[in-house]
C-alpha cells in the first residue's frame, strides 16, 4: 500500500502545482469542454489570506511525499509517518468536500482539476487507514 500511496500523492503534487501555476501567471486552465475550472479557480474560494488554495495543497502532497519518504528511510518513524498521513489525507479530504460543495452549490462550476485533488486525497485517506490497520512491517 506504500507504492499506491506514493503515486497518489505524486499525482496530486502534479495537478496542485499545475493549478498554482496557472493561479499565480493569470492563465488559463486546460479544461476543455469539462467544467468550468476559470470560474472555479477565480472565486474568492480560490484564495486564504491571499495564499492559493492550490499552494496549499501542493504543499499537503509535498508533506505526505516527504513522510512517505521519511516511512522508508527510518523505519523507527514508520508507525508516526503512518499516523501523520492519515492527518494530512483525512484534513485534506474533509476540506475537498467542502471545496465540492462550494463548487457545486455556490459557484455552480465544477473544476475536473479539483474534483481530480479530491478524489486523491479521498483514495489517500483510504490506503492510510488500510496502512494503519496493518501491522507495522518494514516493506523493501
Amino acid at each position: 500500500m506504500w507504492w499506491p500511496s506514493l503515486v497518489l500523492a505524486a499525482l496530486g503534487l502534479v495537478d496542485a502545482a499545475y493549478l498554482t501555476w496557472i493561479k499565480l501567471t493569470g492563465g488559463a486552465v486546460a479544461c476543455s469542454n469539462v467544467g468550468d475550472c476559470e470560474i472555479v479557480n477565480n472565486s474568492r474560494f480560490a484564495v486564504i489570506g491571499g495564499v492559493p488554495i492550490a499552494l496549499l495543497g501542493a504543499g499537503a502532497y509535498l508533506v505526505i511525499l516527504v513522510l512517505l519518504g521519511l516511512e522508508r528511510s527510518n523505519p523507527a518513524a514508520g508507525e508516526a509517518t503512518r499516523m501523520a498521513v492519515f492527518g494530512f489525507a483525512l484534513v485534506g479530504t474533509l476540506y475537498s468536500v467542502y471545496l465540492t460543495y462550494v463548487e457545486l452549490a455556490i459557484l455552480k462550476a465544477i473544476c475536473p482539476y479539483c474534483v481530480a485533488s479530491a478524489v486523491i486525497l479521498t483514495l489517500l485517506l483510504v490506503l492510510s487507514i488500510i496502512r494503519l490497520r496493518q501491522p507495522w512491517v518494514e516493506e523493501s
